[in-house]
């Protein structure tokens, strides 16, 4: 079975055709940030993003009507259980309507939908950032009007757990892992036997800084920061979303060049540097504890695992728990279409989106 796969990043388009398992070609479609930002949403990206797509199977000579199914990586929606789902029209006015928030992965489901359709074939997506498996427990905060919400790494954090399961001679859902997905946005979960017990909300502030998000503020100092006028509501979401961690300190997200300045001897870039591989140990430490110390293998992944130097940073802290592993290529497209092929093999139920409300 031919399985199309697709995945929408920020300034990204990634696509693939897998025939089951194996990989037939890939390519990871750039798009100039120029182009982007005629655009004043991102679900207006998508007739840019469907044409280039378009433009990668042909010039891969892959017709469409070719193809079994289309995969993509899902989108901001209600909260939902993992697995693959069919994409229908609840899911796609959720996305279009950007009803749980805005993000580009939210363009998956739409265009894999605009590519399967017209063919008489289905469209699905797996994992989408919203899965919430977290105990109860782990939502509740210090204010009732406030919970806790699961929003991270999904996909590419089960995939590397799988995979590590799978390197021990398990099941996923017979260890026990913590999974530190390190990019631009940085989740940590705590996987129990197959759930994600416990996760930081990737997108809105909570856990470690990222290159580009705060992290964990002190709350009344935030607000201080309202009532002193040095920011309006609306420019400190900004900040503390897209504008804060590195770029706040350093003036980029870029982390190359980042530890290109540590190594002509930027004594501040090595400082924020370390400040971040420290809150993501502290992190780790949290998980820990809700796994009471029972851990199989703590993953690093991501883009910020690529490099040796600051994975070796938080392998000090946090080695003791349990072997580390280090998977620094992302398991994202391959998974994708693991999951397609289990749907269409029969071997895992199909499911239905169900919006909130």
């Amino acid at each position: 079975m031919k399985i199309f796969v697709l995945n929408p990043g920020s300034t990204s388009t990634k696509c693939a055709l897998f025939e089951g398992n194996i990989l037939l070609w890939e390519a990871n479609i750039q798009h100039k940030k120029s182009d982007l930002l005629k655009y004043k949403t991102i679900i207006e990206q998508k007739n840019l993003r469907k044409k280039t797509i378009l433009a990668e199977l042909k010039k891969h000579d892959t017709k469409v009507e070719q193809l079994d199914a289309v995969i993509s990586r899902g989108g901001l929606l209600a909260s939902c259980e993992s697995g693959v789902y069919k994409v229908d029209q609840a899911m796609l006015y959720d996305l279009a309507n950007a009803k749980y928030g805005e993000h580009a992965s939210n363009l998956g489901a739409i265009l894999a939908n605009e590519i399967a359709e017209p063919c008489g074939m289905p469209a699905f997506i797996m994992d989408p950032p919203v899965v919430d498996e977290m105990d109860e427990i782990a939502k509740i905060t210090g204010l009732p009007e406030v919970k806790r919400k699961s929003i991270f790494h999904v996909l590419n954090q089960k995939a590397v757990a799988r995979s590590v399961a799978s390197s021990l001679g398990l099941k996923y859902e017979e260890i026990n892992v913590i999974v530190a997905h390190m990019g631009g946005g940085i989740s940590i979960g705590a996987h129990k036997k197959g759930r994600v017990v416990d996760v930081n909300n990737a997108l809105e502030g909570d856990g470690p800084m990222t290159p580009e998000r705060t992290g964990y503020l002190p709350a009344a100092s935030v607000i201080s920061l309202i009532i002193d006028g040095k920011y309006t509501p609306e420019e400190l979401l900004k900040t503390i979303t897209k504008r804060g961690g590195i770029y706040a300190h350093l003036g980029t997200t870029d982390i190359r060049q980042v530890f290109i300045r540590i190594e002509k001897g930027d004594e501040k870039a090595s400082l924020i540097i370390d400040a971040m591989a420290y809150q993501i140990t502290k992190a780790i430490g949290a998980m820990a504890a809700v796994l009471k110390g029972k851990i199989d293998a703590i993953i690093l992944t991501g883009g910020l695992a690529k490099n040796a130097a600051f994975s070796e940073k938080i392998s000090e802290y946090v080695g003791f728990f349990g072997k580390v592993f280090i998977i620094d290529s992302l398991s994202e497209m391959s998974s994708l279409a693991a999951g397609a092929l289990r749907v269409l093999t029969g071997q895992k139920q199909l499911k239905t989106y169900k919006k909130s409300g």
